[in-house]
Formats: structure tokens, C-alpha cells, sequence
């Protein structure tokens, strides 16, 4: 089977690692890919978002399965349009992706079907938020409607911050139409997991858990960011709340996307916040996680393609996922500045260091080969550095000595990744 994959960041290039053990896969094409996943696939220059011309490509070269790893082009509807040509693909169609498309449709669902969720109310116009916000209980968030990069989630100490993400939101539009409606919702208090769960519209099941770290600096400091790191399994999520949450939140999520006539299949995203009061929904994605894929994957044991095609085909209840009794941990190494203003197309040295060892990766996000064939960095987060471990202390230690392996001008990490763990261990 010749195999497409539709994104081109450290996600997509696990996805193309995962999916390259496949007994079923006798070649893989990424568009439009990077320099690391084209030690894998092949990379097709077409951008993710040219519907057309990558179904135009999957049928004039017999491509059996499209894994689609980025939201955009999900939220966009491309599903819908390979599925009108009658060709295999992984992921939600464009009605069932509106889940991580729109906060407001996601809370509004949650709110309607009963699943666990903080308190919020939406607005469309900036004068009404702000009059709400000044009688609010701080702190609070601020919440994009639409796709944000990962970035749209604003944590607002009082008054006067919350009035200014209003501003940046729906007034500056710093994420375009994104910010044209907002959703304010009240500030929980307790961890954050991330769980990954497989879907075919009727069946889901949750992979391992993960907990990623959002914020730029040490100490969950700075602005919010695509991820800096991640690691997998949560200590904090527990076999007794997997069990609740599967009850109280996985399944009635596809019930109630199933009664609205959306059908979801594909993976599922559940961001959870562990207050208290019991677990709640913090977002919902429609999509594999990014860095949690990259610390999810290489502990996963099933044959992946395989188990796209029951989703696919409705046949998901009977694949039992298993995971490795082991742990992995992945820390990013961005552009200094990130995610604000950074310098790129530095040279990048040292990978071969990862060669012919087993348990350790490079999964590439921002590279590039520059027109003298130097793999140069081309982007803020430019490579997750991946490792396991017997337990999580084993492989933070091991994913922190791999990360000296590598070197450009302008490196920069988080220090802390997986520090929550010393708490449990």
C-alpha cells in the first residue's frame, strides 16, 4: 500500500515514523513534509490546505491511505473532498471537525449533552465582553473561537488583562477571523492530561496519556505556545479515572456527536484538567496532539495503518491498543524567541548521534535542507528530541542527555520538562 500524509511538523514526521513499521506500507509520501520526514517519505510540494491538488495526487498515483495530521485542513472539510473521489482517508470530516473548529460549538456541545466542562459564556462583540468581564472572578480565560495555533487560550490575572486579550482577540484579530467570536469561561485549578483517543463515529478508545507543557519558560512562565515538551504516561491519570473518564466523557462525546448527525472518525483529542470536583474538558481536537504524538507513538504496539483502517471501515471495537510498559519524554528545541520573533536558517549538527540508537529520536518541526543542501532550522520549534525510558525519571534523564547531542545557533529548551513527575516518583 502506498500511503499520503497531509502536514509537515514533528507530529506529521512521528506519524510518518509510526506508520514506516507498517507491514502494509510499501512506500510513504508527505506533503509537503520537512527535512526529517524525508529521510522517511517521499515530500510532495503541495501545501496542505490545496484540497485538490493532493487528491489529484492521491489518485493519479494509487495512494491506499491519506493520514491527515494538521487541524487546518481538517477544519477546512479536506476529508469531504478525498471522500467524494472514493479515496481512502484518515480523520473527520468537515462537520465533525467543527469540534476543535469551534470553541463555541465544543462548549455549546457539553453543555447540551451533559460532559464535564467549566462554566462560560460566548460573546460576539467586544463591548458586551468587556462588561461582562469587569463584574467576572479572576483569574479567568479567554478563549479564540477558531483555530489559534495552538496560542488562542488566554490566561487573565484581572480586570485589566482580560480587557486587553478581548482587544488582541476580536479588535487586533492577532488570529484573524479566529478571534470573530470569544468564549470566557472560568479558571480551573488542577492538572492537565492530554489523551489521544482513536474513533471510528460509533466505538472510541482512549490511547496512553500524555501531559504537555504549554507555556515558553521554566516554571510554566511566558506566553503559550505550541508545546514545549511532553511526556507520557501522566502519573496523575489513574486506571480509576481513565474508567470515569471513558464513561462520563469519551463516549458520550461520540454519542453526542453521533446524535448531531456528525460522526466523528479519527483521533480525538481530549484536553482534561484534573480539578477537584473530578475531571473536566478543557478543549476538544480533532486531531493527533503535537508533541504529545511524539511521546504517544513510540510506545504504541499495534501496527498503526491497521488501526486507521478500522476506524475507517467501523470496525474498531475489535482492536485492542496496547502500549509499552515503559515511558517517553520530549523536549523541544525552538528558535530562541519563540513564539514571538526568532532567527532561522541556522545550521543544525549532530543527528547522527541518534543513529542506530533504539530508543531514542529526533522528530523534526521546523527544518529545511537550504540550496547548498545544509539542514538549516526553519521555523520556532524546530526538533523534538525523544526518549524512553524504564519509567519517567529514566527517560527525562535520557531525553535531556540527547538534547546535547544537538547544536545550532539560537537553541533554546525548557529545563523542566516532566519536572511534575519528581512529585510522584
Amino acid at each position: 500500500m502506498k500511503v499520503l500524509i497531509v502536514g509537515s511538523g514533528g507530529r506529521e514526521h512521528a506519524i510518518a515514523w509510526k506508520i514506516a513499521q507498517s507491514k502494509k506500507v510499501d512506500k510513504i509520501y508527505c506533503a509537503p513534509g520537512n527535512a526529517g520526514i524525508a529521510g522517511i517519505a517521499e515530500c510532495v510540494p503541495i501545501g496542505a490546505m490545496e484540497f485538490e491538488k493532493l487528491a489529484d495526487f492521491a489518485q493519479e498515483n494509487e495512494i491506499g491511505l491519506t493520514v491527515v495530521g494538521m487541524d487546518a485542513p481538517l477544519v477546512g472539510g479536506i476529508v469531504d473532498v478525498f471522500e467524494a473521489r472514493g479515496l481512502r482517508v484518515f480523520g473527520p470530516r468537515k462537520n465533525a471537525a467543527v469540534i476543535e473548529g469551534s470553541k463555541v460549538f465544543s462548549k455549546d456541545l457539553m453543555k447540551r449533552y451533559g460532559i464535564p466542562t467549566a462554566a462560560y459564556e460566548m460573546f460576539d462583540n467586544a463591548s458586551a465582553a468587556i462588561d461582562y468581564l469587569k463584574t467576572s472572578q479572576y483569574p479567568i480565560v479567554v478563549k479564540a473561537d477558531g483555530l489559534a495555533l495552538g496560542k488562542g487560550a488566554l490566561i487573565c490575572n484581572n480586570f485589566e488583562e482580560a480587557k486587553e486579550a478581548v482587544r488582541t482577540l476580536m479588535l487586533d484579530k492577532e488570529f484573524g477571523e479566529a478571534g470573530s467570536q470569544i468564549v470566557i469561561e472560568e479558571f480551573l485549578v488542577g492538572r492537565e492530561v492530554s489523551v489521544l483517543c482513536f474513533c471510528d463515529g460509533t466505538t472510541i478508545k482512549p490511547m496512553t496519556s500524555a501531559q504537555d507543557h504549554k507555556r515558553a519558560k521554566d516554571g510554566d512562565q511566558g506566553l503559550n505556545t505550541g508545546g514545549m515538551g511532553t511526556f507520557s504516561p501522566s502519573p496523575f491519570y489513574t486506571r480509576e479515572l481513565d474508567e470515569y473518564c471513558v464513561k462520563h466523557i469519551y463516549q458520550p462525546t461520540m454519542d453526542a456527536m453521533k446524535k448531531e448527525g456528525r460522526d466523528f472518525v479519527g483521533v480525538l483529542f481530549v484536553g482534561l484538567i484534573l480539578p477537584e470536583k473530578g475531571p473536566q474538558v478543557l478543549e476538544y481536537n480533532a486531531r493527533f496532539g503535537d508533541p504529545e504524538t511524539q511521546v504517544v507513538l513510540p510506545r504504541m504496539k499495534n501496527d498503526i495503518v491497521e488501526v486507521f483502517e478500522a476506524c475507517i471501515d467501523g470496525t474498531l471495537d475489535k482492536i485492542d491498543l496496547e502500549f509499552e510498559d515503559n515511558a517517553a519524554v520530549c523536549v523541544i528545541l525552538a528558535s530562541d524567541g519563540y513564539p514571538e520573533k526568532y532567527e532561522k536558517g541556522f545550521a543544525i549538527a549532530g543527528l547522527d548521534t541518534f543513529k542506530n540508537k533504539k530508543d531514542y529520536f529526533c522528530f523534526h518541526a521546523g527544518s529545511k535542507f537550504n540550496d547548498e543542501g545544509v539542514l538549516v532550522t526553519n521555523g520556532g520549534r524546530v526538533l523534538g528530541v525523544t526518549a524512553l525510558g524504564k519509567n519517567l525519571i529514566e527517560a527525562r534523564a535520557n531525553a535531556y542527555r540527547a538534547t546535547e547531542w544537538v547544536d545550532f545557533e539560537n537553541k533554546y529548551m525548557r529545563n523542566d520538562i516532566g519536572k511534575a513527575i519528581d512529585e510522584v516518583e
